[in-house]
Formats: C-alpha cells, sequence, structure tokens
C-alpha cells in the first residue's frame, strides 16, 4: 500500500542554491520520499543520486576541496544525497555546492544526527530548507480513509502508533515485530553512535520512567535518583532524545508564578507505538488502565503534526496550579489563549472554571474521541 505523504510534491521546496534537508527519526520513509520525487521528475530533470553509506561519496563531498565537490556536482541540475548525516562535514561541502554551481539544486535526507551532530547549521545559514518528516499523521492517513474509517482505526493508532511499516504490517504479531525492531535496532542508534554513550540499557531505563509518566510533571533529580545517575546527565539524555525525535517537552504557562507550576515539563513521545513497545505493552484498550496517558499523548503529538504541516505558528504549554487544577493543552498565538481539555469518553467532560477566571480573555474546548479530529486534522 503506498501511504500518502504531506510531502508528496517536494518540487515547491527545492530552490536553485538551496538545499533542501528532510529528515527526522529513522524509519519514517525519508528516502521512500526522495526516490518517488526523483521517479516523478527523471524524464525532464537530471540528477546525480547518491549515498551517505557510499565510501567515494564520503570522500569526496567530506574533504572540502573545492575543486573536487565543483567537478563531482557539475553538469547536474539536482544533487540527491540519501542518507547524508554518514558523510562528515557535509555541511561545508554542500555550501561549496550550492555556492559554486549557479542554479544547482540539492536535496538531502538524514536522521537526527544531523541536529545531534551540528552538521548542517552554520555551515548553510542562509542556504537551506527544512521538513521534518514525522510518523505519519492523521491528516495523511485522512487522504486514504475517510473520518468514519479513522475512527474505527483509532485503537490501532494508540496502541501501534503510525510510522509506516506498522501501518502496511498485515497482522497484530506483524506490527509488535516491526516496533520491537524499531526501539531494538534504530532508537536510539544516532545517539550511541555520535554521543558515545555507552549504555542503552540505561537510556531504555529512562524512557521506561517516562513511558509511565505521560501527563504527569516529570522531577529530573528524581528520574536520577532512580537511575542512579546525576540531573545534569539526565538533562543530557532528555535533550539528545527530543532532537533524535523520540520524546518532545511541553512546559508550564504562567502568568502567575505564586499559584502556577511551571519549573517542572511533561514529556511526550513523538509515536504512541514507540512508548508502548518501551514497556512492552500492547494489550487491547478495553483491559488497559492507561487508556487516558495513550489518548493525551495521542492528541498532544497529533497536534503538534498538524501545527507543523499546516504552518500553525503557536506557542504551545500546559497549565497547573499548586493546587492541581490543570489544562492539558495550552496553545498561544495570533494574540490568543487557547486552552484544550483531553477527555477520553464524552461522559467524563469537566470543564476548569479555574482557567477562565485566572484568564478571562481565554477560551476552553473540551477534546474527546467523538470531536478529535476536528482538532487533529
Amino acid at each position: 500500500m503506498l501511504l500518502p505523504r504531506n510531502y508528496d510534491n517536494l518540487t515547491p521546496f527545492i530552490k536553485p542554491n538551496k538545499v533542501l534537508v528532510i529528515y527526522g527519526s529513522r524509519q519514517t520513509g525519508k528516502t521512500t520520499l526522495l526516490n518517488k520525487f526523483l521517479s516523478d521528475n527523471e524524464n525532464f530533470l537530471k540528477y546525480k543520486l547518491d549515498s551517505g553509506d557510499d565510501i567515494n561519496t564520503q570522500i569526496v563531498l567530506g574533504s572540502g576541496d573545492m575543486k573536487k565537490i565543483v567537478d563531482y556536482a557539475k553538469g547536474y541540475d539536482l544533487i540527491a544525497i540519501d542518507e547524508a548525516q554518514r558523510i562528515k562535514n557535509i555541511g561545508l561541502g554542500l555550501k561549496i555546492i550550492v555556492d559554486q554551481l549557479p542554479n544547482i539544486k540539492v536535496v538531502v535526507t538524514g536522521s537526527s544526527s544531523f541536529e545531534l551532530a551540528g552538521q548542517v547549521g552554520e555551515p548553510l545559514t542562509g542556504r537551506k530548507i527544512t521538513l521534518i518528516l514525522f510518523p505519519l499523521s492523521q491528516i495523511e492517513l485522512g487522504k486514504l480513509y475517510n473520518d468514519h474509517d479513522l475512527k474505527s482505526r483509532l485503537e490501532d493508532y494508540l496502541i501501534f502508533g503510525s510510522y509506516p511499516e506498522t501501518l502496511t504490517s498485515s497482522s497484530l504479531k506483524d506490527k509488535k515485530k516491526v516496533l520491537e525492531e524499531l526501539v531494538g535496532s534504530y532508537l536510539l542508534k544516532d545517539i550511541l553512535e555520535l554521543e558515545k554513550v555507552k549504555s542503552s540499557k540505561l537510556l531504555l531505563d529512562l524512557l521506561r520512567l517516562l513511558a509511565f509518566q505521560i501527563g504527569a510533571e516529570v522531577s529530573l533529580s528524581e528520574l536520577g535518583k532512580q537511575l542512579g545517575i546525576d540531573t545534569k546527565t539526565v538533562a543530557r539524555y532528555l535533550d539528545l532524545f527530543e532532537k533524535s525525535f523520540v520524546i518532545f517537552n511541553l512546559r508550564g504557562f504562567s502568568r502567575n508564578r505564586r499559584k502556577e507550576i511551571t519549573s517542572k515539563s511533561k514529556y511526550y513521545f513523538f509515536d504512541n507505538g514507540i512508548r508502548n513497545a518501551i514497556i512492552a505493552n500492547f494489550n487491547p484498550l478495553d483491559i488497559r488502565d492507561d487508556i487516558g496517558k495513550l489518548w493525551e499523548n495521542f492528541l498532544v503529538v497529533e497536534r503538534l503534526k498538524k501545527q507543523s504541516y499546516d504552518e500553525i505558528y503557536s506557542n504551545n504549554y500546559f497549565w497547573r496550579t499548586w493546587d492541581q487544577k490543570e489544562i492539558d493543552w495550552v496553545e498561544e498565538r495570533d494574540g490568543r489563549l487557547i486552552g484544550y481539555e483531553f477527555k477520553w469518553k464524552r461522559k467524563s467532560r469537566k470543564s476548569s472554571k479555574a482557567w477562565l477566571e485566572s484568564y478571562p480573555e481565554a477560551s476552553l474546548e473540551i477534546i474527546d474521541n467523538e470531536n478529535y479530529l476536528e482538532f487533529v486534522k
């Protein structure tokens, strides 16, 4: 099954003398997206496609030698490099190409190593366009299914997430195998390779602790105590997880610090399936006690995808007071303050008067399993 992606047509993003960087977590379909674009344009675009795994490509583009790099790219309309994060000093090599060859177009794909290693930031300042590819969104899946069908598959998304290979797997057993492989072989690969972290077990133990605390404020010092490491190390690992698109950090909103909690963060996983694989729980919803966590994680990440793909510019927060009044998701955008409460069942609706009393100019919406598509799609 060919899965629809939000960037099915890369043409609007590929500009002369700019580098289009497509990156995100591993196994989200970056290579498939690049190959589809090249296939669609092969009759009228002279291009060179190489892989960062190729030794000769690594030698040339990582050399910093202007003549070698120009000779490598000369005569082509477009240079495409897959897995470009494997090439040392790739940012400098790409800068030489776009600076020295008029009208050249460049597109590269890479995992989060780009971000972790600072590979393309400074060298390509003002010379790049960045697209982030997430696991599939409800927006994209809405191109395959109508709203009724999306809702009928909701339990599957809550338990197994939306990585492309899990969506195309034909059985529950295959879905579990895909997710176990993702966690075991790909999830931490960039961190282990680039940051010289010795113990994947420690990283997974930290992720397990986070997986059980979705929707709750996280104490770094408490995490450190449970793992036997210092708070600075915990903070460093959490930062690496964020840059690797494993987790997302949500901070507290406040304009009255005496009453509101702002010192701690909440953490969510970019994919429910990854979260469930980390805690080894793929049980159906009717026998789970964490449906609230799954629902909140799903809505937060799908909203992030929508904001990214629909270019909704927003500052995102949660809101909680010391006396336990709370709003799950707060958006500050276009001069407006909007609070959202996440409720799995419509019958559990209960608006927070404290929020509206604290911020009379704000609005409040309840998102449940009947109206959620309006929020994420």
